[in-house]
């Protein structure tokens, strides 16, 4: 049976006295020490993990204030502290064992935008992308670019001095900081921005803060004196990312001197910043991009510095590894008609060139490179097999959209090895990059290893990403080897290591590349700034006298966990093992639809990531406790009083199978994270697995329940759909059904009923040997409408209106018998249920499939489900049976329609979470389909609308439901006529008519219209 699982991962006393006397202090701010919160916070995107004691979420400068002054007395001095924005670090940059400060949740305000003078104030936490949002109306945005911009914040970027696409013309974050607001070690703040080097003699003219008075002065005078040093020793590159950027501080006459950076680039280890001020860079006004397509990766890498020298803003290389992933991915289908194939040729390799000025400066250098890269396809030189130019803006980023995914899709690489981060982000003189790459892989190729690369040949920063397996011991060791052999190389071409992500557990090869006297300065300058070494202690540099770092390439790894876990266990959750922490769950905007329950809640818990981390655990603890989950999955339930027993101790009794539930069932089952995510984490998969398993110890809410018996139920009560609503929808009964079984605002059966209806009608009465008997060249005149719960009982009018349409069409529609299809069960992880339902539902479909006759269902999740939950539950007896959505039918059927003359009628398309992200081509389907019908739709990009199924109808969801649905869909539908709107999932649909007031039409609906608008005008 399932144990009672403990972590054993308890707080030291000196943290738990500290975050009692934190929590007594004026601290406003959240404290979680919960395991699972903490367990969320030991990783980011790289290969390591470390445990926090715990996660504070300050709300304001003040609070941390607070929490570093009351960690400076002498009882809390042994306290260690590691500041935190998106987690998207490679190198477990903001890791720790001590407490994270985590600015991400509420430290998000762009506090001041002065578009006259060019520059913006904002505090740390804010996310890249949300800041140029802000900045997009004043014509300006924040250029450094990286491909976390949805993720990653200010602070973060400040913190590694990020940098990425465009840097030669952009430039990195520390070329951007004007001014900068931090919190010193013993709680103080200190504000540091350029002085003029004649202030300096006066240590009050520099600073109102004495320690910051020091800090200043003797920072100032180790780079003046170290001046030649540091010139001599520190390569000339774009990306030279020190830690601690001695070289910067003053200008190159020695007039100017600024702290602001020392503190960019130094992840943490000297302060918390918690405000910056930025300068910004105008929007261009006219963008056109090349995407050059090459015979092999090498060829476009020793293009690259032509393109360059042809003035390009931006010069982007991917090789055919990470393309042909991407291919495979839901973001393709944005970018293929940009990246067509050459007939007759292998593309191996890709640059994506992008200028960006003035409309004439960019014609110029647009028409000067295409007319080189003709000349060289007809000559056929440099390895150019053609390219394509796109000067439409949204093209543009679906282009960048689909090169920021690539370190993610690397992660989807079948097999247990997968290309990770480590030595990923190495940088050498853009000149040197080609003869470098060529050796670095000659090192990868040494180890038998596959790998991906991409990066930015502009400066000379490639990323390469060697697949290994973590949970292999001899791979681990391996990682060790390469890294050491990447680092010597770097320094042989005049590179370093970290180009681009920051140093993080890889200080150990700061020395080689400081040289001693200089590796020196750096401990000192820490000793300054931190000399108890407590902020994010053992990266970078240590003080002098405390010791080496005691965190580097060996620390301890995700895989040193997850090797505990049995490989037959690891194969039956694959989602979960899969995760490769890129983060993209965190996208911070409300319009994307992963991960509805993160935005709503700021839980990182509540996110895809957090969850695959916490499943990962709960399987090593139970194979820490001897037990088989694999047999255990197939166990059956404790006996009711057992269980009782167990629900009444649940409060009484720790068991981390709870924190485990907390987090899994805040998932809306919304299934966008098995699109979205770039290695196709399917959350509603485990989760289902999860819930069968823990229910086997505790009670089922009598909710879930209902949710699974209502496909059972349905055709009862529509037997007596007055009665049945009126039992259900008085409101001392709802009041009931909320405080007995925690359900609201349950939908009224559809009265008269799809059976009332249809009554008489030539649809009804399904007879398989009728149909059998049809002859074969006649079947394509027949549509098999399957039906499902939702639509055909609590919204028969858009059957009957869907066989209407279909007879406006000319052909023969057969409403097929209903039969349940198990959705409900799976989500509330009735597995054995849905098991039987699934295999029942197939064999009858099977069975209709034979005649050949097409299959059409209304609702998405429902007709997806087929596709997906029953293949995954059934294997290879789900048979070969095709169930298509309403618009893949129709865009085969309008090929024989003649298309309909304009008519002045537009319309807009919400779609549904499931159908946006499992078939992303939907919008364009349905644009296709209302412009034969002669009119304009346009769709829409929308966040979840926080019904998913039955998750907005439990009582515990309701508020965090409609938060969801005032994020993206409310002041949308604000903006539409209500006969404008279509909406073609029944739970989005209902979400509307709850929220909004009105019941919104789905697409078939539309359809009709214009097909009876077309009949009566000839």
């Amino acid at each position: 049976m399932l144990p009672l699982l403990s972590h054993q991962q308890t707080l030291e006393p000196v943290y738990l006295a500290y975050l009692d006397a934190l929590e007594q202090s004026e601290y406003s701010g959240d404290i979680d020490k919960r395991y699972s919160a903490r367990l969320v916070q030991a990783t980011d995107n790289s290969v390591y993990q470390f445990l926090p004691q715990a996660v504070l979420y300050p709300k304001n400068q003040q609070d941390i204030q607070i929490a570093l002054t009351l960690a400076a007395t002498d009882a809390f001095r042994s306290v260690t502290f590691s500041a935190r924005g998106g987690g998207t670090g490679t190198n477990g940059q903001s890791l720790t064992h001590g407490l994270i400060l985590d600015v991400s949740r509420y430290m998000t305000r762009v506090l001041e935008v002065n578009a006259e003078q060019g520059w913006v104030r904002v505090e740390a936490g804010v996310v890249k992308d949300a800041l140029n949002d802000a900045l997009r109306p004043h014509g300006f945005f924040f250029s450094p670019d990286l491909s976390t911009s949805n993720r990653a914040t200010i602070g973060g970027m400040i913190n590694t001095d990020a940098s990425g696409a465009g840097s030669l013309v952009y430039g990195k974050t520390s070329d951007h900081v004007l001014a900068l607001r931090s919190v010193l070690i013993d709680g103080s703040v200190l504000d540091t921005h350029p002085l003029d080097a004649g202030l300096l003699c006066n240590p009050d003219n520099i600073s109102d803060n004495p320690l910051g008075q020091k800090l200043i002065s003797a920072v100032a005078a180790v780079c003046r004196e170290k001046r030649t040093q540091i010139e001599n020793q520190f390569p000339k590159l774009n990306r030279f990312l020190t830690g601690y950027d001695l070289k910067h501080v003053w200008n190159d006459n020695l007039t100017q001197f600024d702290l602001s950076r020392i503190l960019t680039g130094s992840e943490g280890t000297l302060a918390v910043i918690t405000e910056a001020k930025l300068n910004l860079t105008p929007l261009p006004t006219e963008r056109a991009m090349v995407n050059i397509k090459y015979d092999s990766f090498q060829s476009a890498l020793r293009h690259a510095p032509s393109l360059v020298a042809a003035r390009a803003t931006v010069v982007e290389t991917v090789d055919s590894k990470v393309l042909n992933l991407a291919r495979e991915d839901i973001v393709w289908h944005s970018v293929s008609d940009l990246i067509q194939e050459v007939p007759g040729k292998v593309i191996d390799g890709l640059n994506m060139v992008e200028f960006a000025g003035d409309t004439v400066e960019v014609e110029q250098k647009l028409a000067s490179l295409e007319a080189v890269l003709t000349e060289q396809i007809s000559k056929g030189e440099c390895g150019v097999l053609g390219y394509q130019v796109t000067q439409d803006k949204p093209s543009i980023e679906k282009i960048y959209g689909m090169r920021k995914k690539a370190v993610g899709l690397l992660g989807a690489t079948k097999g247990r090895r997968k290309p990770i981060a480590f030595a990923e982000d190495t940088a050498v003189p853009p000149e040197k990059l080609a003869d470098y790459i060529m050796e670095f892989r000659a090192v990868l190729d040494g180890h038998n290893l596959q790998y991906g690369m991409f990066g930015h040949v502009d400066a000379g920063v490639l990323h390469v990403r060697p697949a290994l397996d973590m949970c292999d011991v001899e791979d681990e060791k391996l990682l060790r080897v390469i890294s050491d052999q990447v680092a010597a190389l770097t320094l042989k071409y005049g590179g370093l290591m970290w180009g681009e992500h920051g140093k993080g557990v890889r200080g150990e090869y700061g020395p080689s590349v400081f040289g001693d006297e200089l590796y020196g300065v750096l401990q000192d300058i820490k000793g300054l700034f931190d000399p108890d070494n407590r902020l994010n202690p053992g990266k970078l540099v240590a003080p002098k006298l405390t010791g080496a770092l005691y965190y580097d390439i060996d620390s301890a790894k995700r895989g040193k966990f997850d090797r505990q876990i049995p490989i037959e266990v690891r194969d039956a959750f694959p989602d979960v093992m899969n995760c490769n922490g890129n983060g993209l769950c965190f996208n911070y905007s409300s319009y994307s639809p992963m991960c509805p329950s993160f935005k709503v809640t700021g839980d990182r818990v509540q996110s895809p990531k957090g969850r695959a981390g916490l499943m990962r655990e709960w399987l090593r603890l139970l194979e820490a406790e001897g037990v088989d989950v694999n047999a255990l999955a197939k166990a059956k339930p404790l006996g009711l009083l057992q269980r009782v027993q167990n629900t009444l101790n649940a409060q009484r009794d720790y068991d981390y199978s709870h924190e485990v539930m907390e987090s899994l069932k805040g998932c809306l089952a919304c299934k966008a994270c098995s699109g979205q995510c770039p290695v196709k984490v399917d959350v509603p998969k485990f989760r289902a697995q999860f819930f069968n398993i823990y229910y086997q110890r505790y009670l089922r809410p009598a909710k879930d329940y209902l949710v699974a018996g209502i496909e059972d139920s349905l055709p009862l009560m529509a037997a007596a759909p007055r009665l049945t609503n009126f039992a259900a929808q008085n409101p001392l009964s709802q009041w009931v059904i909320k405080k007995a079984i925690g359900y609201v605002d349950a939908p009224a059966l559809s009265v008269p009923t799809l059976k009332q209806r249809l009554d008489g009608h030539a649809s009804r009465g399904y007879d398989l040997a009728a149909l059998q008997a049809i002859p074969e060249e006649a079947r394509s005149q027949f549509v098999l409408v399957v039906q499902d719960p939702f639509n055909s009982f609590y919204d028969s009018g858009l059957v009957l209106r869907f066989i209407q349409l279909i007879e406006k069409l000319g052909l023969k529609p057969v409403l097929l018998p209903y039969k349940p299809n198990g959705k409900p069960t799976h989500i509330k992880g009735f597995l054995d249920k849905f098991a039987k339902t699934a295999q029942s539902s197939a064999d009858f479909l099977n069975q209709v499939h034979k005649l050949g006759m097409p299959m059409v269902g209304i609702d998405p999740a429902l007709v997806l489900c087929y596709r997906d939950e029953y293949r995954e539950v059934l294997g290879a007896n789900r048979g070969h049976f095709e169930v298509k959505l309403a618009n893949e039918w129709l865009l085969n059927v309008i090929k024989d329609l003649p298309a309909k003359a304009p008519q002045d009628k537009q319309y807009t398309w919400f779609s549904h979470c499931t159908e946006s992200t499992a078939k992303p081509n939907t919008a364009n389907e349905w644009t296709k389909i209302f412009a034969h019908f002669g009119a304009k739709l346009t769709a829409v990009n929308l966040g979840c609308c926080g019904m998913a199924g039955t998750y907005g109808h439990e009582a515990e969801n309701h508020e965090r439901s409609k938060a969801l649905f005032e994020m993206s869909w409310q002041q949308t539908l604000a903006k539409i006529e209500q006969p404008q709107v279509l909406v073609s999932g029944y739970s989005c649909r209902t979400q509307v008519k709850r929220f909004a007031g009105y019941k919104p039409k789905h697409p078939l609906e539309a359809l009709l219209e214009l097909a009876n608008i077309y009949t009566q005008t000839t």
